[in-house]
């Protein structure tokens, strides 16, 4: 139906009864009508194009807007563009939802760890497959284990971007992007979803201590990162093999400190939420 706004307020009698008047499609009239100082970006991610969600952030900003999302695409296609028109508006642009939930990862380094300069990183982060793994080292097929993930809310009905890898492959690229300061393209980064594991497979990896993970991985040499997302099996020792469940993991490795890493313990959706409040707490600080 689109949005409907009033910066004197809304009716609710109106709108119990059905009454839209003045309701909009475009983002713009909305953020026009409501005087926006805040527009909060959540749409489903696009990982082809990123769209709609970066014509929404691009509209918040030149509307006068500080822009804060929870959507990855915008920071792998367009994030160097949104980046200056945020500087050029002097407005925040921030993203810090959009990698482990509400983790302080892209604002660590921002704001804490200045003049750091990041090597690589490698980690888990896509929570599905994590979760149909380890149902599949309990005994179940992996249809079986798939449906148990959906069934608790944690894969979506069509879970192809992340058995197949796609979402940690955003989430490669962005942390690249962000934080490497290299332009990484989704083609440029190694992918292998899980969908082709066997579970006989999985579960003699885990009796044997190596238990399969889907890792994420990137690598600066000179100028250039090389990225990769791709089941491995991983040693019993490794930080990476006890992280299990919706659980996420992640070590840097930088010039300071060679091993930094942040464990997220079977975060719950407050955990997204929160993200996106302690972005809108920095940008009205700001």
């Amino acid at each position: 139906m689109g949005w409907i706004a009033d910066a004197s307020g809304l009716d609710p009698g109106k709108i119990l009864a059905g009454n839209l008047d003045g309701a909009s499609s475009d983002v713009k009239d909305w953020l026009r009508a409501a005087r926006a100082d805040v527009l909060f970006e959540a749409t489903s991610l696009s990982v082809g194009d990123g769209q709609p969600a970066i014509d929404h952030i691009r509209a918040a900003l030149e509307s006068g807007a500080h822009a804060i999302t929870a959507n990855k695409g915008p920071i792998v296609h367009a994030y160097e563009e949104l980046r200056d028109l945020a500087n050029a508006r002097k407005k925040s642009f921030l993203f810090e939802s959009t990698v482990m939930d509400g983790v302080p990862i892209f604002s660590m380094f921002r704001e804490n760890l200045p003049a750091v300069h990041l090597r690589g990183f490698r980690g888990i982060l896509n929570s599905t497959t994590n979760v149909i793994l380890g149902g599949m080292e309990e005994g179940l097929s992996f249809n079986q284990s798939l449906a148990g993930a959906q069934q608790i809310g944690v894969a979506e009905t069509d879970p192809s971007n992340d058995i197949d890898g796609w979402d940690a492959t955003v989430k490669v690229a962005a942390l690249v992007r962000v934080l490497m300061g290299v332009p990484i393209g989704l083609d440029e980064i190694d992918r292998e979803g899980i969908r082709e594991l066997d579970a006989n497979k999985v579960r003699a990896a885990r009796a044997a201590g190596n238990p399969y993970k889907l890792v994420c991985r990137a690598q600066r040499s000179h100028d250039k990162v090389t990225a990769s997302v791709r089941p491995e099996q991983v040693p019993l020792t490794d930080p990476l093999a006890a992280v299990t469940g919706t659980s996420s993991v992640i070590t840097f490795e930088s010039d300071i400190f060679p091993q930094l890493t942040i464990t997220e313990n079977n975060p719950g959706l407050k955990a997204t939420a929160y993200g996106m409040f302690a972005d809108f707490v920095r940008a009205v600080e700001s």
